[in-house]
């Protein structure tokens, strides 16, 4: 208990680096103490960051046939976490059953072999190296995806200051570009696996798509809402915070359907890596339920605890209705408005770090940690 204690203290100290305290938090709230995450986190940064200059030279050769001159090209996106985690959840596994590390200095590349009966939980015997193979080939199939998914909503949005180049030209055909050499290399590697692979993708594609359709609705709602509508903010909160499932997900428990903002930001962001498991299960590879709902829980805390916290003011002036600008629609005052955001992010976080612990996932519940402890709260009105 002292020790735990301790560790909590530590925690808090803004002079150690956060991610010694994330895993020092962890411990203090878990027991689990797994110093070694720091050293897989470290090589997994290394063999993701990788995989994501292939994509970017896929890219660059892209921008050079299309301005006719080399481009450096480099694009900031945090969404290819779960892919890094799911890596070293697999990582672990594999090292777990191995006489011999079976992680070797080669990155593997090309196309899984897709084992249909993995969506049902029946997962073949496949030996440590090859679970260490497969898992890097959908690694890098699924950066390449997010990466392709997040510059979509970029140019969807406007939102061009996340493309770093060195060239002087207009954004959008930069972005334009290099999306499409993306989604053109994705097709033709998705036209490689059974239609079951295909159909999978879409169906996450999909089901998030039909979120982004109500944005308009959405931001009507919160136009009326501000000047008052009592109408509205009842809207809101039928439809967008404690909005019912159409499609019930297999990633979360009934009770986490019924979390605040649960059904619109499982949409928003969390039916991708849902999908992006169902991808690693069809290469074959066990997939722990309890690791795909810590995944699933974790990045919608963070969708709210780092963007939606980050960008408050700004989506309040632009009509962006998040589970942050709708809390202060509907709170009492400021106070209470932070308050809510505080304890809603806490709920899901906290959820995700009991599922990494049940999944035995330190790697997870340390990126967890990392998340709440990199969050900054005190951006919003009410935080004093």
């Amino acid at each position: 208990m002292v020790l735990k204690t301790g560790a909590g203290a530590l925690a808090d100290s803004r002079r150690l680096p956060t991610a010694l305290r994330s895993v020092l938090g962890y411990y203090a709230d878990t027991g689990v103490f797994d110093y070694s995450s720091l050293s897989l986190k470290s090589e997994i940064d290394d063999r993701t960051e990788r995989m994501l200059d292939d994509v970017y030279d896929r890219v660059e050769a892209a921008l050079e046939d299309e301005f006719g001159r080399p481009v450096s090209f480099r694009y900031d996106t945090k969404l290819i976490l779960p892919a890094q985690l799911t890596l070293g959840y697999v990582y672990r596994e594999a090292r777990r059953d191995a006489g011999t590390d079976p992680v070797t200095d080669d990155i593997a590349t090309g196309v899984p072999p897709v084992e249909t009966a993995g969506l049902s939980g029946d997962t073949p015997d496949i030996s440590p190296r090859e679970q260490v193979v497969r898992a890097e080939q959908m690694t890098r199939l699924s950066i390449e995806a997010l990466v392709d998914g997040d510059m979509r909503d970029a140019i969807n949005d406007d939102e061009f200051e996340d493309f770093e180049t060195d060239i002087d030209a207009d954004p959008r055909r930069v972005a334009e570009t290099a999306q499409a050499a993306l989604q053109s290399h994705l097709d033709g590697l998705l036209d490689q696996m059974p239609p079951v692979v295909a159909d999978a993708y879409q169906w996450a594609v999909d089901y998030s798509e039909a979120h982004q359709d109500r944005d308009d609705y959405f931001r009507d709602l919160m136009t009326a809402a501000e000047d008052g509508d009592e109408d509205a903010k009842d809207a809101i909160r039928e439809e967008y915070k404690f909005a019912d499932y159409d499609e019930d997900p297999a990633a979360l428990t009934e009770a986490e359907k019924q979390l605040p903002y649960s059904k619109t930001q499982y949409a928003r962001v969390g039916v991708i890596y849902d999908g992006m498991l169902d991808l690693y299960r069809l290469a074959g590879l066990d997939i722990d339920d309890d690791f795909a709902k810590a995944i699933v829980l974790a990045i919608i805390g963070a969708q709210v605890w780092l963007d939606d916290v980050d960008d408050y003011a700004d989506d309040r002036a632009e009509g962006q209705l998040t589970p942050v600008t709708a809390e202060y629609l509907l709170a009492p005052d400021d106070r209470a408005a932070y308050t809510r955001v505080v304890d809603i992010t806490e709920q899901y976080l906290d959820l995700a770090k009991e599922y990494a612990t049940a999944a035995e996932s330190p790697l997870t519940g340390v990126a967890v940690e990392y998340i709440y402890r990199s969050g900054d709260p005190s951006v919003l009105p009410g935080h004093r």
